[in-house]
């Protein structure tokens, strides 16, 4: 009659022979790894905790030093500028009803104040109720302030700069 065993974490083993008994070093010569141990002569790499760098080459100016490095992209390349003329809610109030706000309007407006020719125009809100129904043509604008002139019953079109 066999004994049935369950398999749980307190009764594995395995198997007899799969695992290799550690080697004991500096146990003598007769041991085959007596006197250096396995860590061969003397240096660097024979004392506890000497261990090399990846890439160090003794001191020499390093592979990775040595050659030339390419490529650059700047940030503004990647992700573009981030360079706007801010104009607030309250600045569109002024302007009448039905008006196409666009750079050259703002302009106008004498809000367009950064020179750069990639600073585009956004639009940001403001406290106070927004009234007018204007055709919005800007590079960005905040959330709150696009919704406030889609509920005054104005559109918002976004273009590139």
């Amino acid at each position: 009659m066999t004994k049935k065993m369950t398999l749980s974490l307190s009764t594995l083993k395995p198997n007899v022979g799969s695992r290799k008994r550690r080697t004991r070093v500096g146990r003598g010569e007769a041991s085959g790894h007596g006197k250096t141990s396995g860590r061969g002569g003397k240096g660097q790499t024979a004392r506890s905790g000497g261990t090399i760098k990846p890439g160090f080459e003794g001191g020499q100016m390093p592979l990775y030093r040595r050659i030339p490095k390419v490529g650059f992209r700047a940030r503004v390349a990647v992700v573009g500028s981030n360079d706007y003329n801010v104009v607030r809610l309250s600045v569109l109030e002024r302007l009448e009803n039905g008006a196409t706000v666009d750079i050259e309007a703002i302009k106008k407006l004498g809000y367009a104040k950064k020179s750069s020719r990639k600073a585009g125009v956004k639009i940001l809100g403001d406290a106070g109720n927004f009234t007018k129904k204007l055709h919005l043509k800007v590079n960005a604008i905040s959330s709150g302030a696009k919704a406030r002139v889609e509920a005054a019953g104005g559109t918002v079109e976004i273009v590139s700069a």
